[in-house]
């Protein structure tokens, strides 16, 4: 009995000395448990949206968390997640350099070349190398010019990740990387094409009334162009000549970017009505032609030089003004500008190009068996060679005064059958008319578009009177 109540005193003494320690136990559970339950708020609040990525790696708060040794019967089946500053700083760091990417905006100075422009960026040679094996299109990036831009876009390493250059208004050259290199696209914004008319009358110049007519200077030389081999426009316009054309307006997103092809024109020159409309055959060739089918095109140009003016006629009884004695002038003398281009007056082949005598720096073209022309006094040559084919059009030289010359100009010859003739009244035969074939195509193409030029020199008739 006394045993029995030894033990039970003992019992409740064991039991009273454990209560505080058991509480105490409780209370470090439940603050440990509150922690942890802060913690894994900070953490999901800062790393659980993918879409906040950046603001938490600039705003999160920097904790510097530690493990804490729970007791083994706080109440938790897993310990909390324990979160160290170190890896959370680095895990950021690492998705945002995957993803962050800078962007430059590089201006073509003088003197620029690309080997040049991708040194200054800190771009790799190789880099260059791999971009310019691309193909014909990237091949476009060596005709950049200064005021030009090039847009480049590059990982926080500093490599180069992707190119864009605008080669016009309409057309932007997309370059960038893939998982097998580089690779290259021709972009082209939507174009609208409208119709539009101009008409004027010759006052001063076809150039200067043109211009006041709000006609832009490719659409002016294209007009001079169509009709230069009827029309000699630097002796035959007189005041009172007039034109009147229809041409395409170019459009992006509404707003005019340029003006397009000229689909009809007339010019009116002393009296004579020429007429010209735009014929585009089904393999994509275009070409001018009268409404009847007859090519505007000869077989040569009748001025070598664009608007230059003529300062000595063709003449046998001409004094030489250097030589100072009667000397046949057996061409035509263009006064220009140093380096103004000369055009070769038809198709043909380069048979000379070098010194000769008082002509100075020459080059001669045969065109056929029964033509020849050549071009006199240049400063420099053009790209042509001894024995190079050359179109009608194209630059045979520059305008200078080497040789016997008091100063720059083109002194331009052409011979028929070896015989020298007179290049402002020789007549031309002109180039192939439209085929038989092809007739009804092209009134059924072109009638339209007559119709529209027509329309418009009877409102400008109208709003003059």
């Amino acid at each position: 009995m006394i045993k029995q109540r030894l033990i039970n005193r003992d019992y409740k003494t064991l039991l009273a000395n454990a209560q505080p320690r058991q509480k105490k136990l409780h209370l470090s559970a439940i603050l440990a448990g509150t922690f942890a339950l802060l913690v894994a708020v900070f953490y999901f609040k800062g790393v659980s949206s993918p879409a906040q990525t950046d603001a938490v790696q600039s705003s999160a708060p920097q904790l510097n968390i530690v493990p804490i040794a729970l007791p083994d019967n706080a109440g938790y089946d897993t310990a909390p997640p324990i979160v160290n500053k170190s890896d959370y700083s680095e895990a950021t760091t690492s998705k945002v350099s995957r993803n962050k990417s800078t962007h430059k905006i590089y201006t073509v100075k003088a003197g620029d070349s690309l080997a040049k422009i991708f040194s200054q960026l800190k771009y790799s040679p190789t880099t260059l190398y791999n971009i310019m094996q691309l193909g014909k299109d990237v091949a476009l990036l060596k005709k950049i010019t200064p005021g030009q831009t090039l847009r480049f876009t590059q990982n926080v390493e500093g490599k180069c990740l992707s190119v864009e250059y605008d080669i016009d208004r309409i057309k932007t050259l997309h370059i960038q990387t893939t998982e097998n290199g580089f690779s290259a696209s021709l972009a082209e914004k939507p174009v609208e094409i409208a119709h539009s008319t101009a008409s004027a009358e010759i006052n001063n110049s076809l150039f200067y009334d043109a211009k006041q007519a709000g006609l832009a200077d490719k659409t002016i030389m294209e007009l001079a162009n169509i009709f230069g081999w009827d029309i000699d426009f630097s002796q035959s316009l007189r005041k009172g000549d007039s034109f009147t054309l229809l041409y395409e307006t170019k459009y992006i997103g509404g707003v005019r970017i340029e003006n397009g092809n000229i689909l009809a024109a007339e010019f009116v020159n002393r009296g004579d009505k020429y007429q010209a409309v735009r014929f585009v055959n089904s393999d994509g060739h275009a070409e001018y032609f009268s409404p009847d089918g007859k090519s505007m095109r000869k077989t040569f140009l009748r001025n070598p030089i664009d608007f230059a003016r003529v300062s000595s006629r063709f003449n046998l009884r001409r004094k030489h003004p250097v030589l100072n004695r009667i000397r046949a002038h057996k061409g035509v003398d263009y006064a220009a500008s140093t380096g103004t281009p000369i055009k070769s007056t038809g198709d043909g082949k380069v048979i000379f190009r070098g010194i000769k005598g008082g002509y100075g720096r020459v080059v001669i073209v045969q065109h056929g068996q029964k033509y020849s022309s050549l071009y006199a006094h240049m400063s420099k040559y053009g790209r042509y060679k001894n024995g190079s084919r050359i179109k009608q059009g194209q630059i045979v030289g520059y305008v200078g005064k080497s040789g016997l010359a008091t100063g720059p100009h083109l002194h331009y010859e052409l011979r028929v059958n070896g015989v020298h003739r007179n290049p402002l009244t020789v007549k031309f035969p002109a180039a192939k008319p439209v085929n038989k074939k092809l007739l009804a195509q092209f009134k059924q193409q072109t009638s339209p578009l007559l119709a529209e030029l027509k329309l418009a020199k009877q409102t400008q008739l109208a709003l003059n009177n």
